[in-house]
């Protein structure tokens, strides 16, 4: 069963990972560093992770790198785009009674 991508980002050690791999490819033991945890709890972390498709594993000899899938982030972009507009009129409507508040007071 695939699970949902916005459960994935749900949790904060998962956005902190998502956040660190932005950067770059990262082994387990390298993410788990960054983290007050065992290696075990990164690891079910990133099997979500690569679950939502959010993240992909590729084998370098007896290491394993695990890489940001950018591409996925973009539906989760695509879903706040909708808020981002809203949030950006309400904005731009504050802003105006904001200044005719200013000018009426004058």
């Amino acid at each position: 069963m695939r699970r949902d991508i916005f459960q994935a980002i749900a949790d904060p050690t998962r956005r902190t990972i998502i956040s660190l791999l932005a950067l770059h490819t990262m082994t387990p033991n390298a993410i788990a560093a960054h983290f007050d945890t065992s290696r075990q709890a990164i690891s079910k972390h990133l099997r979500i992770l690569i679950e939502c498709e959010l993240v992909s594993q590729e084998n370098q000899g007896r290491e394993i790198y695990y890489s940001l899938e950018i591409e996925r982030m973009k539906e989760i972009d695509q879903w706040i785009e909708q808020f981002r507009k809203i949030w950006i009129d309400r904005f731009e409507q504050l802003d105006e009674l904001l200044t005719t508040t200013k000018k009426d007071k004058k």
